[in-house]
């Protein structure tokens, strides 16, 4: 039988998991899920440019995967959630360019599989971006 591990990140996961909770990580053997990670410092605030809540929202992926001894080079899966304008068609290269570029920088390589959903609204009314990963560990080596 596997082991399993829940994980919370100090600062704003156990603000999240007193308010709401729930864990910001779960490992079963070698297999993580996070739950959705915003852009968020530890008081719950949002950076005022998209590009540095997304950027947040990668720092706070790594520091969720870290709490059950995983690392972005161990994702095989992102799912990321953008909040787009009711009637929008598309998500803007806006939230586009930074995605990549966080995965150029964090990934050494990798490029995991990765599905992106454009949505009318998030866990706060400020969030515009979510990012949730599934990742093995020891499978970035």
């Amino acid at each position: 039988m596997s082991t399993v591990t829940f994980g919370v990140v100090p600062g704003y996961g156990e603000k999240l998991h007193a308010a709401l909770g729930y864990s910001g990580a779960v490992r079963v053997g070698d297999r993580v899920e996070i739950s959705g990670q915003a852009g968020v410092d530890d008081d719950l605030v949002i950076p005022d440019s998209l590009e540095d809540e997304i950027i947040q929202a990668f720092d706070n992926v790594e520091r969720t995967l870290a709490t059950v001894g995983a690392t972005w080079k161990d994702v095989i899966h992102v799912n990321s959630y953008h909040k787009v304008a009711p009637g929008d068609d598309v998500i803007g290269d806006d939230h586009n360019a930074v995605m990549a570029e966080q995965f150029r920088r964090r990934l050494g390589g990798r490029a995991p599989i990765w599905t992106e959903t454009g949505v009318t609204v998030l866990g706060l009314a400020a969030m515009r971006v979510e990012i949730r990963v599934t990742a093995i560990v020891g499978s970035g080596n």
